[in-house]
């Protein structure tokens, strides 16, 4: 037989069926160590459900950390997708395609970008952030004063990925740590702290870095007088304002973008989880042609990145999330959800924006909680040993989260006791 002989099959032909069991020993024996057991082994979803290998049907309230926008296999992003596909896959990037430069227009505009702004593809979040952690160090050949620009500030509690430019950002030690030295001049201040903003941010600053919500610290809120403040000294010194809205982009807190509730514009902007609508792409956005020509041709680049069919799938999940009215739905939804989970007993702060939400409990039993709710059928995070956290698809209905609602007092009343 010869490749020509090939007739087109679902993925799931070209596997064996086995139960979960199964596939997670044969995980165990043939995939890296990096990432723990995983919980389950999924083989479909549709919508906001997902099944495992053994049947059971579970309610996503996680959306694979606030990728799935508009849920599972999404009928007009997958067609478009195969579309796509079956027409032109890869070109490189010594070529372009219209879903390349369409994609980078519809991002510009829907950031409010002016004139000058350009886009750069990446395959992921973090790749964003390296790209604008290179955009960072470009701004440190400005001098003033005779000083260089050699800082870069970030917050504690700050997650922007795990290559090394981005894990240098990233403040917690035990990611660090074991790949130090990472590259230098990172610093990290206090989260929300205006006074220690004002103290550390001079013309030595090249780049300020921050997430409009940590998500992976607790699904935590940068003020909007923090934001605006660092926005008002970063111009006041030439640093740039590069905003992380890796997670916090694409609707996912009922705006496009997050620190739009601030009624700032950065100097450049990371996306990706929720932007592929599950296909993996990243973008760095540069505002301005001052910002856009810090990086100049040979300085950076991707193989993948702005491939067509991860624009293509771009652009279907924009269109898709504009047709819908989703992001009303993730601001109705989510606020009904927050509102209904600060009434459970156990539950004593509840934070986020549309669908991103973080809640505290009162003990250090939410990995046992996370447990306790897939039992039951739900997939939710324990970002912190006292935090929930919730990213489902934007497209999660009420009577969905009242489920989980339904659920909660009796998940965390288990957990409480097996955490114990």
């Amino acid at each position: 037989m010869t490749a020509s002989d090939l007739t087109p099959v679902a993925a799931s032909a070209l596997v064996d069926q086995a139960r979960g069991e199964e596939w997670l020993q044969r995980y165990s024996n043939s995939l890296l160590g990096v990432f723990g057991t995983p919980q389950r082994v999924l083989v479909r979803g549709s919508g906001c459900l997902v099944w495992d290998a053994d049947g059971k049907q579970y309610l996503d309230l996680l959306g694979g950390i606030a990728v799935n926008a508009l849920g599972h296999a999404h009928p007009f992003v997958t067609s478009v997708i195969s579309s796509q596909l079956a027409t032109l896959g890869h070109v490189s990037n010594f070529f372009t395609s219209p879903t390349q430069v369409a994609l980078a227009e519809k991002l510009l505009s829907l950031a409010g970008a002016g004139a000058g702004s350009k886009v750069f593809f990446a395959n992921s979040g973090t790749e964003a952030v390296e790209a604008a952690f290179k955009l960072a160090r470009r701004n440190s050949a400005t001098f003033q004063d005779g000083k260089p620009r050699t800082r870069i500030l970030a917050l504690e509690g700050g997650f922007h990925g795990r290559t090394m430019g981005a894990l240098a950002l990233t403040a917690k030690h035990a990611y660090r740590e074991p790949f130090e030295p990472l590259p230098g001049g990172v610093e990290h201040l206090p989260f929300n702290d205006i006074d220690a903003l004002e103290s550390a941010l001079d013309e030595t600053v090249a780049a300020v870095v921050l997430e409009p919500i940590q998500g992976e610290a607790g699904v935590r809120p940068l003020s909007h007088e923090y934001l605006r403040r660092a926005r008002e000294l970063t111009r006041a010194t030439g640093a740039l304002l590069i905003l992380d809205e890796v997670q916090t982009g694409v609707g996912r807190t009922g705006r496009w973008f997050a620190h739009q509730a601030s009624g700032i514009t950065p100097d450049a902007m990371t996306l990706a989880k929720g932007l592929g609508g599950g296909f993996p792409i990243g973008a760095l956005i540069t505002f301005g042609s001052e910002v856009s020509a810090l990086l100049t041709p040979g300085q950076h680049g991707t193989t993948f990145g702005g491939n067509p069919v991860a624009t293509a799938a771009a652009l279907a999940t924009l269109h898709a999330l504009e047709a819908g009215s989703v992001l009303q739905n993730a601001n109705d939804v989510g606020a009904f959800l927050r509102s209904s989970l600060a009434a459970v007993p156990g539950v004593v702060e509840v934070r986020g924006e549309g669908l991103l939400i973080g809640f505290d409990l009162d003990g250090d039993f939410a990995v046992a909680a996370v447990q306790e709710a897939l039992a039951q059928g739900f997939i939710i995070n324990a970002p912190t040993p006292s935090t929930l956290r919730l990213a489902p698809p934007l497209i999660l209905t009420r009577t969905e989260a009242q489920g989980f609602l339904d659920a909660l007092p009796g998940i965390l009343s288990a957990a409480r006791t097996s955490g114990a």
